[in-house]
């Protein structure tokens, strides 16, 4: 299917990957004159352009990753940071550059009967992004709707613009990336669930970092929903330009004032969407209908319910969207329990401020933490969670970080190094027996690294796996 707006439009697609690809294809099927760059040269690379190559897309590898004579558009992958020599050359031509998100939001068509697009509800924050979409799907199906969690998770959000049976309404998990890349993104509502230090070596500063979850924001026709525990996500709803009748909706874990989410004896409660909200409310479910009922995932459920109130959903159905709702691996997992004693698996737990709800959902705690800092530190991180620690069992390259932190401010805290030099399933065995033989019954073994995991594991999800092999291995030999 061409689209007269690309028809032999010279288009350069920045990066290799899944998104890169992606939009490759889309273009190439569009009538777009594609090519695309990579820096790398792996065979893997090689490969993936052999592909597209068979498809009449060129490729360029290597030093060959500049910007083609001619180009008129670029559509990059998120990864490719805003200071990288092709955007420099292509504010200097003149060019513009999309993400996948604004092509996608581009290219939306108009639902059957409507003549309008499907709305999105958004969805930003440093953590939380993937289950609040994903419960926020959840809800949308149990109204009947027919919806996908899109972008960073689920479904392409291109394919799913594109899907040959349209979808009723979309739920969007948005980067900090992605957002810097989609300059007319316009929401139907949107959230940030939380911001904290994250992806600075990208974005250069936390002011830029937050201004760009901040895009979020802008064009929001119905609500804004910011969290009433991170004033940083007000200060971003004060300051988008939104459609008239727009409204500032907050979510938090206590009784909620007219106009909030919150919680009142143990009930998820609206008094935003409620006729007289001065005197009214409406209950949405219980705290027992979140999957786990940990505080910080209660939180993600009154944002996905906010979102899913403001496009219209009764009560009924955010219950059962809730109930309905089951969270990817990784994420707080509930392992085993050996000898009294419970492992969690939150390996998702990639930075200090995901690492920080898992640490206060649990007490006592041996902790499993390190790998790869990204720049962070960790003393905040440390005085929060100090009074939960048992033991902790350190890991990975910046495990030192975490040592000093705590040397500041748990000294009383008994702190064992795994062996360094061991990665993969030979590491994570003997750290949970060593966390095993440090925990009492009734405590929480639980792997909440704070850091990134590629120094000793392919990615958090390996980690995470043989975090739970290892507890089966212990379970196994009644350890």
């Amino acid at each position: 299917m061409t689209n007269p707006d690309f028809v032999n439009l010279p288009v350069v697609v920045a990066g290799l990957g899944v998104s890169g690809i992606s939009a490759a294809r889309v273009l190439n099927g569009l009538g777009a004159r594609v090519t695309v760059v990579d820096g790398g040269s792996g065979e893997g690379l090689r490969a993936r352009a052999a592909e597209l190559e068979a498809l009449g897309i060129a490729v360029r590898l290597g030093d060959g990753a500049g910007l083609p004579e001619g180009t008129e558009l670029i559509v990059t992958s998120p990864g490719w940071a805003p200071d990288s020599p092709l955007f420099a050359a292509a504010e200097a031509a003149g060019v513009p550059v999309w993400g996948d998100v604004e092509l996608a939001w581009r290219l939306r068509k108009p639902l059957p009967g409507t003549g309008e697009p499907a709305p999105w509800l958004a969805v930003t924050g440093t953590n939380g992004k993937t289950t609040t979409v994903q419960m926020l799907a959840s809800i949308l199906t149990a109204a009947g709707k027919r919806t996908a969690a899109v972008g960073n998770v689920g479904v392409s959000v291109l394919d799913a613009v594109l899907a040959e049976e349209p979808y009723d309404v979309l739920a969007v998990e948005l980067s900090s990336y992605q957002l810097h890349w989609a300059p007319s993104l316009r929401p139907y509502s949107a959230a940030v669930l939380n911001l904290a230090p994250d992806h600075l070596d990208w974005h250069g500063s936390m002011e830029a970092y937050a201004a760009d979850k901040g895009r979020i924001y802008e064009g929001n026709v119905v609500a804004c929903v910011y969290n009433l525990a991170d004033p940083a996500t007000e200060a971003l709803v004060q300051e988008a330009d939104v459609e008239e009748g727009c409204r500032a909706i907050g979510f938090g874990l206590g009784a909620p004032s007219p106009s909030n989410f919150g919680v009142v004896d143990g009930l998820l409660v609206d008094r935003a969407f409620v006729e007289d909200r001065a005197k009214n409310a409406a209950e949405l479910g219980s705290v027992e209908d979140v999957n786990p009922p940990a505080p910080h995932n209660i939180a993600n459920a009154l944002a996905a319910a906010a979102l899913a109130r403001a496009y219209g959903v009764e009560p009924k159905a955010v219950r059962e969207g809730l109930r309905a709702f089951r969270p990817d691996a990784h994420r707080i997992a509930e392992v085993g329990t050996v000898r009294e004693v419970t492992y969690i698996d939150d390996s998702k737990a990639t930075n200090t401020h995901a690492a920080a709800a898992s640490l206060a959902a649990y007490r006592p705690i041996v902790w499993i933490a390190g790998g790869l800092a990204k720049g962070a530190t960790f003393d905040d991180l440390v005085q929060g969670a100090a009074e939960r620690l048992r033991a902790v069992v350190l890991i990975g390259q910046d495990r030192a970080l975490i040592r000093e932190a705590l040397e500041r401010h748990a000294p009383d805290v008994p702190v064992i190094e795994a062996a360094e030099g061991q990665t993969g399933a030979v590491a994570m065995t003997e750290v949970v027996r060593t966390a095993a033989s440090l925990a009492r019954s009734g405590d929480t073994v639980l792997l909440a690294p704070a850091c990134a995991s590629m120094d000793m594991f392919t990615n958090y999800g390996e980690r995470g796996d043989l975090f739970a092999a290892a507890v089966r291995e212990l379970a196994d030999h009644g350890e």
